[in-house]
């Protein structure tokens, strides 16, 4: 009998681990899912932000090519140096004819 009950206490001891495992995977497991969720609403969050910089970019893009087309159609109706220094002399023409009139 003393064999028997040496057998019956090593299935308790061997249950008693299997079962300590058991409980420790499952708490493992819950809290693997809770990272799981944390990093899946962080990407979610990631995308959103993704999406609102692009938006901001093309808005951004958008309106330095409009100021651009600005720029060279200022650029295209301004003198150019050789016109401007001619301005000059010929300013100075016109205030000597007036000036002797």
């Amino acid at each position: 009998m003393d064999i028997y009950w040496d057998m019956n206490d090593t299935k308790k001891m061997l249950r008693a681990i299997i079962n300590g495992q058991s409980a420790m995977k499952n708490e493992l497991l819950g809290e693997v899912r809770k990272v799981d969720n944390k990093v899946t609403g962080l990407s979610e969050e990631v995308n959103n932000l993704r999406k609102e910089t692009r938006r901001g970019f093309i808005k951004v893009t958008k309106r330095i090519d409009k100021v651009g087309l600005q720029v060279a159609r200022l650029e295209d109706d301004a003198p150019t140096i050789g016109e401007f220094d001619g301005l000059g002399k010929r300013v100075g023409k016109l205030e000597h004819k007036t000036a002797s009139a």
